[in-house]
């Protein structure tokens, strides 16, 4: 199984990439997300993949970070959802707002991907429900920074807020509080709420 590609970029058209390895190039599909970080044609570049065996085509897609990846593969397990659904979910949403949709359970963020409709979101959201939280896909990137608001959200899940309440409360929060600041005015909103 090809597992990662490292490389010269020697071709970008969305969604497909051409890496030269040693003399042989490996076209990958890979998303939006994926496609807008790469580096300039001509340059070194490392990347990600899933490489997929069909009785009618061999295909790799590839990936600029573990989480991609991980999300990826994780979206290939729902009943229904294919690779080419899968890329255009990732790119369509950030991973963040991936998460988000189903911890929330809101299926018009999924139905604004193309190909999405309302029956495959819901499908997303009951399969995805119990193995896409925002800790299993933080943990999936361990190499990130852990944001404020991650730990003010688990400090809310630790103080017996349900995670969707918790969820609510924290996207009402600036991005750069601080994470003592952002547990008191996240008990604040949950209060009035």
């Amino acid at each position: 199984m090809i597992g990662r590609l490292n490389g010269t970029l020697l071709e970008k058209t969305p969604p497909l990439v051409l890496i030269d390895c040693n003399g042989v190039g490996y076209e990958c599909e890979v998303p939006m997300s994926t496609f807008y970080n790469l580096p300039a044609v001509g340059e070194k570049v490392v990347m990600l993949t899933h490489f997929v065996v069909r009785e009618d085509a061999q295909l790799l897609y590839g990936f600029g970070s573990h989480q991609e990846r991980a999300t990826f593969r994780q979206l290939l397990k729902v009943n229904g959802i294919g690779a080419k659904s899968a890329l255009s979910i990732l790119s369509g949403l950030s991973i963040d707002e991936l998460v988000q949709a189903v911890a929330l359970q809101e299926t018009t963020m999924l139905t604004r991907v193309p190909g999405v409709g309302k029956k495959t979101a819901e499908r997303l959201l009951l399969e995805l429900k119990d193995k896409f939280t925002i800790d299993g896909i933080a943990a999936m990137s361990s190499n990130q920074p852990k944001s404020a608001s991650s730990d003010v959200l688990n400090a809310l899940l630790a103080l017996g807020y349900n995670e969707r309440e918790a969820l609510v409360a924290v996207k009402q929060l600036p991005s750069d509080v601080m994470v003592a600041d952002g547990i008191r005015q996240a008990l604040k909103l949950l209060s009035k709420a």
